[in-house]
């Protein structure tokens, strides 16, 4: 048992030692490689942060308007999507349940 836990130590001391080796080259990596663009997730954070910054909003406020303008994409898109399957609906002539059946085909987005 004695012997178990002495490999099992020293194992870590040279992973741990071969690790800190490999963490030293790794700033000289991370600033020879090329700065990442933003998401659009992460830059509609940024943009979303600012305005409540400038509105001067704390807490239960803050966190709302954080909701709310972080799924504003997602509401318009949805919007757009229910216009465009309406449309299509009405050209096809389509009523009933083959409309019905049209337009939760045409949201799912299949």
């Amino acid at each position: 048992m004695k012997k178990l836990l002495s490999l099992m130590t020293a194992a870590g001391l040279a992973l741990s030692l071969s690790t800190a080796t490999h963490a030293a080259d790794a700033p000289a990596a991370a600033a020879s490689a090329p700065a990442k663009a933003p998401t659009a997730q992460q830059s509609k954070m940024t943009a979303c942060n600012a305005d409540a910054k400038t509105k001067d909003l704390k807490g239960d406020e803050r966190k709302a308007f954080m909701k709310e303008c972080l799924s504003a994409n997602k509401q318009e898109k949805q919007q757009d999507k229910m216009k465009t399957c309406n449309a299509d609906a009405k050209t096809k002539a389509l009523s009933g349940d083959a409309r019905k059946a049209f337009m939760k085909e045409c949201l799912s987005g299949k």
